[in-house]
């Protein structure tokens, strides 16, 4: 372990839920004091009072890498985690001017090892976060902590490979993602089909279906080229629902389930395209006139080596009986082949299984019945 290792280390073992100190005016009591507790109201104008009471309480600013420590402990809870003026009002904590190294000796060895620690960190969390700095930010801490401190190269790092990797990802989210799970569904079923253009993406009540006991929503993901591979999928082959999965959309989880049938046998064609001795003149199109088959050319992209993805589906509960809804609208919408394939569910202890507890409740009731009579 380097020199700089061991220095994190001892700087990152104090207490960051301590901000200020005072003592008990009664017994001499050295106690701790926390204004970011004392505020009722979780917003960024209330962060940004605390900050500002902290920088008018003493202007030598004693304490102030506890207190920045203390204050991005606290940013979820404000939720202020993204908000790029609340990293700069923390940044604007450090004294200016003092810590700019002199001589060569002063930065190469660290000069203010605490401060510039606390900076990087400060930096850290805010690229974890996905807060890109602006200019003012380099020249605030080209202030505190001249041009050859460290918290200043962190900044010129994250400046040069963070607008790089910013819109890499070919499917767009918001940089606010939506409150509602329905919302989300639809976002992390669009992603997970966009392999797909023709994939259309449909959002289910439960409540079409008289025998659901699950009253929840159900989003469906299903092209028209998967529509067919599921009308030729043989009756004595049943279909499986694999699941559950996860997808992340930024710090968001989807669940989601997929309907797996049986695959193709992959079409060999041995014929010479170069021979044009006996040249056949095709009598329709295949998969589009007068043929509701597709082509047995290659194989789609929904066919994979462990079985044919036929829909995905993400529902409110996760739990078997939304499943069995769920199949149940797919026979209903455009999928009437359901009604003669058997479907197998793999879903292992669903945590919230509304037909499973129901009959479990009743087989209780059944039995406290019987042992009474």
């Amino acid at each position: 372990m380097n020199v700089n290792n061991i220095l994190r280390n001892i700087i990152r073992s104090r207490t960051a839920n301590i901000i200020c100190q005072r003592w008990k005016s009664s017994d001499k009591e050295l106690t701790t004091y926390d204004p970011f507790l004392a505020k009722p109201q979780k917003t960024k104008e209330t962060y940004l009072e605390v900050i500002k009471m902290f920088e008018e309480r003493d202007t030598r600013r004693r304490g102030h890498v506890e207190f920045i420590y203390a204050a991005l402990g606290r940013m979820k809870e404000f939720g202020v985690q993204k908000d790029l003026e609340v990293y700069k009002a923390l940044v604007d904590v450090l004294p200016k001017g003092k810590m700019v190294p002199t001589n060569v000796f002063q930065a190469e060895f660290m000069h203010y090892p605490k401060q510039q620690q606390c900076a990087v960190d400060l930096l850290e969390q805010m690229e974890d976060n996905k807060v890109m700095p602006d200019s003012e930010m380099e020249q605030m801490l080209l202030n505190i902590f001249g041009r050859r401190g460290i918290p200043l190269r962190k900044y010129w790092r994250m400046m040069y490979w963070m607008p790089k990797f910013k819109n890499l990802s070919p499917w767009y989210l918001p940089d606010k993602l939506p409150v509602d799970t329905m919302e989300l569904a639809i976002l992390a079923l669009q992603r997970i089909t966009s392999v797909d253009s023709d994939t259309k993406i449909d959002v289910w009540k439960t409540e079409e279906i008289e025998a659901s006991l699950d009253k929840t929503w159900i989003v469906n993901g299903q092209s028209r080229v998967q529509q067919v591979l599921l009308a030729e999928q043989p009756p004595d082959e049943p279909l499986v629902i694999k699941g559950p999965f996860n997808v992340y959309l930024q710090d968001q989880v989807v669940t989601y389930f997929l309907l797996i049938g049986k695959t193709r046998p992959e079409y060999k064609d041995d014929t010479d395209l170069d021979d044009v001795s006996n040249i056949e003149r095709p009598p329709r199109i295949p998969g589009v006139i007068g043929k509701v088959t597709l082509p047995q050319v290659k194989n789609t992209i929904h066919e994979q080596d462990d079985g044919t993805i036929v829909a995905v589906c993400a529902t409110g509960t996760s739990s078997r009986d939304s499943l069995l809804s769920w199949i149940r609208l797919l026979e209903k919408y455009n999928n009437p082949h359901l009604a003669n394939i058997p479907v197998i569910f793999t879903l292992i202890a669903p945590p919230s299984d509304v037909s499973l507890f129901d009959a479990q409740q009743e087989k209780d009731a059944n039995k406290n019945t019987s042992s009474t009579n």
